[in-house]
């Protein structure tokens, strides 16, 4: 057997207790934790088939359905970051040739566009300067004229601060045939959102911006209608991490456990107090 010497030595770096600054964080996230989230973390491993863990998992998807204002039975949690939920969306919605609306007024659209182009879909790009939203009537102008199987809006477009008024789009997006997809990575915690009442087909966020869970886990929700449209579709997901029939199957034979999460954003989320009606800051858009 031929002897090996060692090419690589160990990095003096990893040999020494790891010193991490503390930092007051002021951005859109990561954000500064909790005491009890910070516990969370650190709290013995256990394996993803232990019945704890499904406890947990079934913990989490009713902190999502709370923080979200859903009852929809598809709700989860994903291993990844906001980008990773945006994905599941759009791989498990789109197929090549679908019609699909963005509205693009900051970098989140412009991303959910670029997704939808790598797909194949015939990617419509309602551009609007830094800083706009959409009203009603536009929207409905870009449903009429493009009719779209999904619509894309950011609820809290980080890049330019604009807050997307939401009440009514879904509606509207029914009378269309079309399904409505919310980014509320940015804002969810920090702005009203009812998906349910506001006829939200498919929502998502991430874990560390305002709800001051560690980065890594993304939340989503899908409707029935939209449950409906992946369960029709004629062509395979182009991502086999991201296909969503595999955990919509687990969810419906198992009710209220999703698969693995993260242990310390369930603590949080379930420890996340929304305003009650009324109390909410007003829905500016700026």
């Amino acid at each position: 057997m031929a002897s090996h010497q060692l090419l690589v030595t160990p990095p003096e770096a990893l040999l020494k207790p790891l010193s991490v600054p503390s930092r007051l964080l002021l951005g859109p996230g990561p954000s500064n934790l909790a005491p009890r989230v910070l516990a969370a973390g650190g709290l013995q491993m256990i394996g993803h088939m232990h019945k704890e863990m499904y406890q947990i998992m079934d913990e989490i998807k009713q902190g999502i359905q709370y923080v979200f204002q859903t009852r929809n039975r598809l709700t989860l949690a994903i291993s990844g970051s906001g980008h990773s939920a945006l994905e599941a969306a759009l791989f498990n919605l789109l197929e090549p040739g679908d019609s699909f609306l963005v509205g693009v007024n900051g970098i989140w659209g412009q991303r959910a566009a670029e997704i939808g182009e790598r797909i194949g879909a015939r990617t419509h790009q309602m551009i609007k300067d830094p800083g706009g939203h959409y009203t009603k009537q536009e929207v409905e102008e870009g449903l009429a004229q493009h009719k779209p199987v999904l619509l894309f809006l950011t609820q809290g477009e980080s890049s330019s601060g604009v807050l997307q008024p939401l009440d009514g789009y879904g509606e509207l997006c029914h009378r269309y045939q079309c399904l409505l997809l919310v980014d509320t990575v940015a804002s969810l915690g920090g702005a009203p959102i009812h998906m349910d009442q506001q006829g939200i087909d498919i929502l998502y966020s991430g874990s560390q911006k305002v709800l001051n869970a560690p980065p890594g886990t993304a939340l989503i929700s899908f409707s029935d209608k939209a449950k409906n449209k992946i369960y029709s579709r004629k062509t395979k997901p182009y991502s086999f991490y991201l296909d969503m029939k595999w955990p919509f199957s687990f969810l419906v034979e198992l009710p209220g456990n999703g698969p693995l999460g993260s242990g310390s954003s369930a603590s949080q989320l379930l420890s996340t107090e929304l305003p009650s009606p009324g109390h909410w800051p007003s829905e500016n858009t700026q």
